[in-house]
């Protein structure tokens, strides 16, 4: 079945950088549109990042774009979201998503399939 596995978070502090894995098995890793979604308690899950199966069309959420790098490898089925400079609003669980690669540019949940169980990041100012 699909599997999708994070891991890299943690605390930090402001200005600070983390870089979040996602491993990914079970499914034709490169036929999907691999995605970033984060929830802060009390919030909405919102879209962080995407990127196309390509590789090469990535898509950010303004409030990331510029220090956020959303990656993939499709040899080894991984997912990557390099995370620099840190702020406090950035303090959320943040999760790994597969989806369909025809609005992958659209970083909306409902377009998004399968996920995993996410990973906490913590920034303390």
């Amino acid at each position: 079945q699909v599997q999708l596995q994070e891991s890299g978070g943690g605390s930090v502090q402001s200005g600070g950088s983390l870089r979040l894995s996602c491993a990914a098995s079970g499914y034709t890793y490169s036929s999907y549109c691999m995605g970033w979604f984060r929830q802060a308690p009390g919030k909405e899950r919102e879209g962080v990042a995407a990127v196309y199966t390509d590789a090469d069309s990535t898509y950010y959420a303004k409030s990331v774009q510029g220090r956020f790098t959303i990656s993939r490898d499709n040899t080894k089925n991984m997912l990557y979201l390099q995370m620099n400079s840190l702020k406090s609003d950035d303090t959320a669980m943040y999760y790994c998503a597969a989806g369909t690669p025809y609005r992958c540019y659209a970083l909306k949940e409902d377009s998004f399939g399968f996920w995993g169980q996410g990973t906490q990041v913590t920034v303390s100012s």
